[in-house]
């Protein structure tokens, strides 16, 4: 039996085991930094929600109008941002336009305040608070005979908004993990946007019937709202989509981090982005899920009112997003097509 050869070279050094010691160290610190990421996220905005310069319209003697709009100020702030209307019908339009959050009234028979609480029951429910404690500190018996006119009230099936806010996060992740199936099959040329925008559009339809027909948080036109839902969708899909094709899996991470972690938090769906603190509120509006949720307040409960931002600001993500998956991968794919020369 002949004796084993040692091996030249010297001692070689060999992969750290499975379940080494060294990966303890990154576990325990990735970890608790992502969970405090998350708590800040989420958590943060509803600690911190409160009125920042709500417009609310004001109409009344020029009197009368100075004196609250100086109550207002004296007790909330930059809570409100008063703006004077020439009569009551013309707040009233502000309102229902969503150019304002609500409205006083000074009439003869006391002041009236006008809101819609379908754009944000925490809204509503701000204002009055708001304008009860700033008419209190100047008249009391003003503050208490204050009337409250809902305008646009809630739907009868979801009259807290609870289920309109509950609805925003699996349409989100739905949406990212759309996006990411598409780059995990490996879905080239024409073919990635072509089925990322056909299986939102049949996600748009199966929350349409389930929001709208079956449990009533949604009204308005029904294909109005299954378009919106589908456009949510889809620029949610869009955005880890595109970048999953420009830098593979960690493209899809950071576009579903973008999404997941900072447009759903900051949406402003169970508020209103007026309640955010600055600037969470507008980044939120810049990213799909808060323009989502505006848009679907806007067509479901408005007629359509302040919808124009928020839905250029969906087209544009997923036109990006769908340009990026289609340019990258017909790139990708290019060289294949060539024919290969064959020496002689």
């Amino acid at each position: 039996m002949s004796a084993p050869v040692p091996s030249s070279g010297g001692p070689r050094l060999r992969p750290p085991a499975p379940g080494s010691g060294r990966a303890v160290i990154p576990v325990l610190v990735l970890v608790p930094v992502l969970a405090a990421c998350l708590l800040w996220a989420f958590a943060w905005p509803a600690a911190r929600t409160a009125p920042r310069e709500l417009p609310l319209g004001v109409v009344g003697p020029p009197a009368a109008v100075e004196t609250v709009t100086g109550a207002l100020a004296g007790a909330g702030g930059d809570a409100f941002d008063p703006r004077v209307h020439p009569d009551r019908d013309a707040a009233a339009a502000a309102v229902t336009e969503r150019e304002v959050s609500g409205a006083i009234v000074l009439g003869p028979d006391g002041p009236e305040l006008l809101v819609a609480s379908a754009g944000g029951p925490a809204v509503a429910h701000l204002l009055e608070e708001g304008v009860r404690a700033s008419l209190g500190g100047a008249d009391p018996d003003a503050a208490a005979a204050l009337t409250v006119t809902d305008l646009v009230p809630g739907p009868a099936g979801d009259p807290r908004g609870a289920a309109f806010a509950a609805g925003l996060l699996p349409l989100t992740l739905t949406g990212v993990a759309a996006g990411a199936l598409v780059v995990l099959f490996g879905l080239r040329g024409p073919r990635g946007p072509i089925v990322l925008i056909g299986a939102c559009a049949l996600v748009g339809t199966v929350a349409a019937l389930l929001l709208h027909t079956w449990l009533g948080v949604l009204e308005g036109g029904w294909w109005a709202a299954a378009a919106s839902l589908a456009l949510l969708v889809l620029a949610c899909a869009a955005l880890p989509a595109g970048l999953g094709a420009l830098l593979g899996p960690p493209g899809v991470g950071l576009g579903a981090l973008t999404v997941v972690a900072l447009g759903n938090p900051f949406s402003g769906a169970a508020s209103s982005p007026d309640l955010l603190p600055a600037p969470m509120g507008d980044l939120g509006q810049a990213l799909p899920p808060g323009a989502g949720a505006s848009l679907l307040r806007s067509v479901a409960f408005f007629d359509g009112a302040g919808g124009t931002v928020p839905l250029l600001v969906l087209l544009g993500w997923a036109a990006a997003g769908l340009l990026l998956l289609g340019t990258v991968t017909r790139r990708r794919t290019a060289p294949a097509d060539d024919p290969v020369p064959v020496s002689a």
